[in-house]
């Protein structure tokens, strides 16, 4: 799907695009006392916000003052009176560069109200229902915390594919009618890949993509790209390699789509057979210049790497063929050795749960950022709640 940034209000709800007319809903309720009291709203954003230094406990060692000063210094894309330019988060397509600079700076800014409790009231008021068809931990905390820390409330529901209507056979449509009627915002994970857009297409109200299946999480990759950027201190030029399921991973395929929209990056795909790269996501990649190589050799690959991405074999999307799970699982295996071989300014990173796949004595390495991405993802889904809700 085609990028989505437009320069002018569209007349219809859809992914692509901000409509300030069409969604009279709960969820466009900006009360006045809102926009006073909100250090980010619309009425106060009017200049850029830099990055500054963050605090030594939490600066990776490696990067330079100077990168850690700034994630970038333009002013955010603010347009049509400050709206933010999507009315849903689908897929990784949707955005340009301007769009995920003003979405990172957003995110600092959320790093600093997380920092300071008791939080903000921004989203007072607001209502934000999570649908999770299949299990999650990271994604539907860090969405419900990110919209308390706001001052926003919850409905949830952890496994609505078996405890909710839909276990009676009650379709993803009509089940979104029913709940955008008792909120502002819905965060729905399916098993199915295309969930989301169906969800967005009958929604009124914005819709964010949590996974949806074998296809995108276009959450994780905005976090992913965010964590990059604060480890590494830069997009453009970095190499990177991804490891484990990369047919299955939707983490993956997200990121790709996401970090090919920046200068000079080179992607090295390591992978048992069985879960190769897809041909959509190399064609892609080529149509967009980013050179990309395939390689059975994880060593060789870390060595060239600033950032090594690994990803657990996901053994619930194999079905009954155990079999090739079995055989797929334990190949690539991050420990002490690629750690021997990785450059001093590199970083690991893995989207969690991990199994095996990376070795807990690599935790305690400094290169080992999982964990730090992990929390980023709390201060991009913040960024996003704001302005899906709010606007800039």
């Amino acid at each position: 799907m085609a990028s989505s940034t437009l320069s002018a209000p569209v007349m219809q709800k859809g992914i692509h695009g901000w409509n300030p007319c069409a969604r009279i809903s709960s969820n466009a309720r900006v009360n006045s006392h809102r926009t006073l009291n909100c250090p980010l709203s619309m009425s106060t954003v009017r200049k850029p916000l830099f990055f500054r230094a963050h605090p030594a406990s939490i600066n990776p060692p490696h990067v330079s003052a100077s990168q850690r000063y700034s994630l970038d210094t333009k002013k955010f894309p603010v347009s049509c009176a400050g709206k933010f330019q999507l009315d849903d988060v689908i897929e990784s397509q949707q955005f340009d560069t301007d769009i995920l600079n003003g979405i990172f700076e957003v995110a600092f800014e959320m790093e600093k109200i997380e920092k300071n409790s008791p939080g903000s009231n921004i989203l007072k008021g607001y209502l934000m229902a999570t649908l999770f068809y299949e299990p999650s931990t990271r994604t539907r905390l860090s969405f419900e915390s990110a919209m308390k820390r706001l001052g926003g409330e919850v409905l949830t529901t952890e496994n609505a594919r078996e405890f909710s209507s839909a276990a009676k056979g009650e379709t993803l449509e009509d089940t979104i009618r029913t709940v955008e009627g008792y909120s502002d915002i819905i965060i729905l994970r399916h098993f199915e890949g295309g969930a989301a857009k169906r969800a967005a297409s009958t929604a009124t109200i914005p819709v964010i993509n949590a996974g949806d299946g074998p296809g995108q999480h276009p959450t994780q990759a905005l976090l992913d790209v965010y964590t990059i950027k604060r480890e590494i201190g830069r997009l453009d030029g970095i190499s990177l390699g991804l490891v484990g399921d990369l047919a299955n991973g939707r983490t993956v395929r997200s990121l790709a789509y996401l970090i090919a929209k920046y200068k000079k990056v080179k992607i090295y795909f390591v992978a048992p057979d069985v879960v190769k790269m897809k041909d959509d996501i190399k064609d892609y990649l080529t149509s967009m210049g980013v050179e990309w190589e395939e390689s059975s050799d994880l060593l060789e690959v870390a060595s060239k790497c600033d950032v090594v991405y690994q990803t657990r074999i996901q053994k619930e999307r194999f079905g009954e063929r155990i079999d090739l799970y079995e055989a797929a699982r334990g190949k690539y295996i991050v420990d002490k050795k690629v750690l021997d071989v990785l450059p001093k300014h590199a970083v690991i990173m893995h989207p969690l749960p991990r199994l095996d796949e990376i070795t807990v004595d690599v935790d305690g390495d400094p290169r080992a950022a999982y964990f730090r991405q992990a929390k980023n993802g709390l201060y991009i889904r913040m960024a996003l709640l704001k302005l899906l809700l709010l606007g800039w």
